[in-house]
C-alpha cells in the first residue's frame, strides 16, 4: 500500500517494525526488559516516544488474547493512514501475514525477497531516496516457519524474542466495562432484552469478565438473545462451558432450518471438528489445509455447513486455508472430542499407553484425564491450553452433561466426583507456576464451583508479603482473581493493608484500582492511608466503569490535602458515591470548604456524610450549612460526633432545618459540647415546616 508518491521508496535507516502477536504468550521471561507500569496509548501514536524519551521507537510488539482486536487495530491504523488523517511522514506500509508465509515453508527470503513474493512482482526497486516504511507482521502466533533468532527454534511465542528486537511492547486489552454495554445495546435493538442480558452477565462475574474479548461478547449476544426471547428453551448460561454449548446448539440448529441438498449427521461431523480442533491446537496451529480435514474424516463441503463454526478464505496462490471461526471455538470443539473420547470410549488421549477397552477399565474415574490434562496446560510454554483445560472441566459438571445430551446420543449419565480434581488443581497452584497458570487454575477451580477462591488467594498474597517486589504479571493474578470473585461487592482494603508496609500503600492501591472500581462497597477504615492515597482513589472515583457507592476513609491521617483530592472525584460526573465516612481523619474547616464544591455539585449522589471525630468547629459547619440551605443537594444523613460545635454552629443548622431546598432527614450531634442556647437555636428549626428531619441525635 503506497502513498501518493514513488511506490518503491526503501531506506533502511527509516524502516519499522510492527508486529501483531497473538494470544498464547507467557507475559514474564528473563530475556524480556524491565517492566514498567503501563501508559494508554493511541494506535496510531504507537511509534512516537512518550514525553521524556529520546530513542526512535522503530520496533513495536502488540500482544493481546485471540478475537481481543489486534488485526482490527493494525487495519484501523492503515486505513487511517491511507486516508491521510494521520502518520503522513511514513511513504510505504506492506502488511504481511503469517498465515500466508506459513506457504513460504523449506524456503529462504531475504526482506526484498519477500516484498517481491507478496507484490508479484521481480521488479522491485530500491531507493536510498530518505523515507520511512512501515512493515507489519500479522499473526505471529499463526506461524509454522522457523524463524531464526540467533539459532534458537522457532519461538514458541513472542515472549521468547529477545528483548534488544523490541523497542516497546503495547497490549490490547479489548472492551472495558463501559464498552461492553455499549457493545450489547448497538448489537440488540430490544434495549429491554439488551438491559436483562447486561444484567446476567454482569451477575456472572466470570463471564462478564470474558467479554473483554469482542467475540465473546457475540457469541454471548448471539446465545442470550435466543435464551431470553424465549426462542430456545433450557437454563441460562452460567458458566462458560454453558456458554459455548448453548452456541454450538444454536449452530447446529441453524443448519437444519437451511436447505441444503446433503444431509449431515450432526453427532458424527462435531466429534470429527473436534478431532480437528484438537489435533491441531496440540500442534499449536490456528490455521489448516484440506489434508489436514480429510486426516480427521471430514468432507470439505459438509464442515462448511457449519458456516458458524468453521470458515474457508484463499491464500495467495487461491488455495483454500481452513480455520474455526474462532480460537476459542477450537478449544472447546477439542475438550468436548477428549471428554467424549473418555467417557464414552474409554480413550484417554493424553495417556495411549493405556488399553482403550476392557471390562477393567470400565469405572475408570474422570480425575485420571483431568489430572494428565492440568499436567499438559501447566507444562505448556505457550499457554495454548488453558482455556481447553477450563472447557475439559466444565463439561465434568451435571449442567453441562445435560446440555451434551443434546448434541450427542449415548453420553455417559453417571456423576462424576470432582473433589479429587480439586485437591490435584490446589496442589499445583501451592507449587507457584507462573502467573498465568496461576491464573487459570484460580479460574478452573472456580468453574468447578469451589468457593475458595478469595481465602486461596489472600494466602498468596501474605505468601508474597504483598510488596512491589509482586510483579506486573503476579498483580494480574491478584486482580483477575479477585474481579472473577462473587464475593466482590465489598472490597475490604484491612485484609490486605496489614501485611504491607506503610510506605508501599500507594502502590498496592494503583495496582488494585480496577477492583476498587468493581466494587459497591470499598472500606479502607483503619489502612494508614495519607493525602498521596487519596489522589489514587480520586482516579477511581472519576472511572466511567466505577461501582462504587459507598467510601469509607475513616481513621487515616488524611487531613485537608487528602479531602481535596477525595473531592475532585466526587465532583467528577462519573463518581457514584452516596455514602463518604471520613471520622477521625484530621479534617478541619478547610476540609469542608472543599466537600462544599461536591455538594453544590449538580451531578453529586452524595446522601449520607459522616465527619465525626474531626475539629470543624462552627467556621466549618458553617461553609457547609451555607450550602445545604442554598442548592438544593441530596444529603440527608449528616454526622457531626465530637467536631466542636458552638451556638454559631447551632445557627447555621438552623437555618438548614427552616430552608426547603434541604433534605436533611437524619443529624447526629453527640458528643458537641451543647447548651441551653445552642438547644433552642435547633429547636426553632425543628417547628420550622419546612423542616425534614426525622432524627435529631
Amino acid at each position: 500500500m503506497a502513498k501518493q508518491g514513488n511506490p518503491t521508496l526503501f531506506n533502511e535507516i527509516y524502516t519499522e517494525l510492527y508486529i501483531t502477536e497473538g494470544e498464547n504468550e507467557e507475559t514474564e521471561k528473563s530475556s524480556r526488559k524491565e517492566e514498567t507500569e503501563a501508559t494508554l496509548i493511541i494506535c496510531n501514536n504507537i511509534f512516537k516516544p512518550l514525553p521524556g524519551q529520546d530513542q526512535p521507537i522503530r520496533t513495536v510488539l502488540t500482544k493481546g488474547v485471540a478475537g481481543i482486536g489486534k488485526t482490527v487495530s493494525v487495519q484501523k491504523f492503515i486505513l487511517d493512514w491511507a486516508e491521510g488523517k494521520v502518520n503522513q511522514d511514513v511513504h510505504l506500509i506492506f502488511p504481511l501475514p503469517f498465515r500466508e508465509l506459513n506457504l513460504l515453508k523449506h524456503k529462504t527470503f531475504s526482506l526484498k525477497d519477500l516484498l517481491q513474493f507478496f507484490m508479484g512482482t521481480n521488479h522491485l526497486k530500491i531507493s536510498p531516496n530518505e523515507g520511512k516504511i512501515i512493515f507489519i507482521f500479522d499473526g505471529l502466533d499463526e506461524c509454522r516457519l522457523s524463524l531464526d533468532f540467533q539459532n534458537n527454534m522457532r519461538p514458541a511465542a513472542a515472549d521468547l524474542i529477545p528483548s534488544e528486537c523490541v523497542d516497546r511492547v503495547t497490549e490490547v486489552r479489548g472492551f472495558n466495562d463501559p464498552q461492553k454495554e455499549e457493545y450489547f445495546r448497538k448489537r440488540i435493538r430490544d434495549q429491554s432484552l439488551a438491559n436483562k442480558i447486561v444484567s446476567h452477565l454482569k451477575s456472572m462475574r466470570s463471564l462478564y469478565i470474558m467479554c473483554h474479548i469482542p467475540v465473546f461478547c457475540w457469541i454471548s449476544a448471539t446465545v442470550l438473545e435466543k435464551m431470553f426471547s424465549k426462542a430456545e428453551s433450557g437454563e441460562i448460561p452460567k458458566t462458560l462451558t454453558q456458554m459455548y454449548t448453548h452456541f454450538l446448539i444454536l449452530q447446529t440448529n441453524i443448519k437444519h432450518e437451511k436447505d441444503y441438498e446433503k444431509k449431515v449427521n450432526d453427532e458424527d461431523m462435531i466429534l470429527k471438528l473436534g478431532r480437528l480442533a484438537f489435533q491441531q491446537l496440540m500442534g499449536g496451529n490456528l490455521f489448516f489445509y484440506e489434508e489436514d480435514l480429510r486426516e480427521c474424516g471430514i468432507d470439505v463441503t459438509e464442515a462448511l455447513v457449519y458456516s458458524g463454526l468453521c470458515t474457508c478464505r484463499e491464500d495467495l496462490h487461491q488455495r483454500n486455508v481452513y480455520c474455526f471461526v474462532h480460537l476459542t471455538i477450537q478449544e472447546h470443539l477439542a475438550a468436548l472430542y477428549v471428554h467424549h473420547s473418555f467417557t464414552k470410549n474409554n480413550i484417554n488421549v493424553f495417556d495411549i499407553t493405556k488399553p482403550t477397552h476392557g471390562a477393567e477399565i470400565e469405572h475408570v474415574p474422570i480425575f485420571d484425564l483431568h489430572q494428565k490434562a492440568v499436567d499438559e496446560a501447566v507444562n505448556s510454554k505457550t499457554g495454548h491450553l488453558d482455556l481447553f483445560l477450563r472447557f475439559l472441566l466444565g463439561f465434568s459438571l451435571e449442567t453441562s452433561q445435560t446440555l451434551l445430551n443434546v448434541l450427542l446420543t449415548q453420553t455417559e449419565s453417571r456423576k462424576h466426583n470432582l473433589e479429587e480434581t480439586v485437591k490435584y488443581i490446589k496442589k499445583r497452584i501451592e507449587e507457584h507456576p507462573t502467573p498465568e497458570k496461576l491464573i487459570n487454575l484460580f479460574l478452573c477451580l472456580n468453574d468447578l464451583g469451589d468457593r475458595s477462591l478469595i481465602e486461596e488467594m489472600q494466602c498468596y498474597l501474605i505468601t508474597k508479603s504483598l510488596t512491589t517486589a509482586l510483579s506486573s504479571s503476579q498483580w494480574s493474578t491478584v486482580l483477575y482473581v479477585l474481579l472473577t470473585s462473587e464475593n466482590l461487592n465489598v472490597f475490604n482494603f484491612k485484609n490486605y493493608a496489614s501485611v504491607i508496609d506503610s510506605a508501599y500503600i500507594p502502590q498496592i492501591l494503583l495496582k488494585l484500582l480496577p477492583v476498587i472500581e468493581a466494587s459497591t462497597s470499598t472500606q479502607f477504615s483503619g489502612c494508614r492511608l495519607t493525602e498521596e492515597s487519596c489522589d489514587l482513589l480520586s482516579r477511581a472515583l472519576s472511572s466511567e466503569a466505577t461501582c462504587v457507592k459507598e467510601l469509607n476513609l475513616s481513621e487515616n491521617p488524611l487531613k485537608d490535602a487528602g479531602v481535596k483530592f477525595i473531592s475532585e472525584g466526587l465532583r467528577n460526573p462519573h463518581c457514584k458515591i452516596e455514602i463518604l465516612r471520613l471520622r477521625n481523619c484530621e479534617i478541619t474547616d478547610q476540609g469542608c470548604d472543599h466537600l462544599t464544591s461536591v455538594l453544590k455539585s449538580n451531578s453529586s449522589r452524595l446522601s449520607e456524610l459522616d465527619l465525626s471525630g474531626n475539629k470543624l468547629g462552627d467556621l466549618g459547619l458553617r461553609l457547609l450549612c451555607d450550602i445545604l440551605q442554598s442548592h438544593p443537594c441530596k444529603l440527608e444523613n449528616l454526622k457531626l460526633n465530637d467536631c466542636g460545635v458552638t451556638d454559631k454552629g447551632c445557627a447555621a443548622l438552623a437555618s438548614v432545618m427552616k430552608s426547603n431546598l434541604s433534605q436533611l432527614k437524619d443529624l447526629d450531634l453527640s458528643e458537641n459540647q451543647l447548651g441551653h442556647s445552642q438547644v433552642m437555636f435547633l429547636s426553632d428549626g425543628l417547628k420550622n415546616h419546612h423542616c425534614k428531619l426525622e432524627n435529631l441525635r
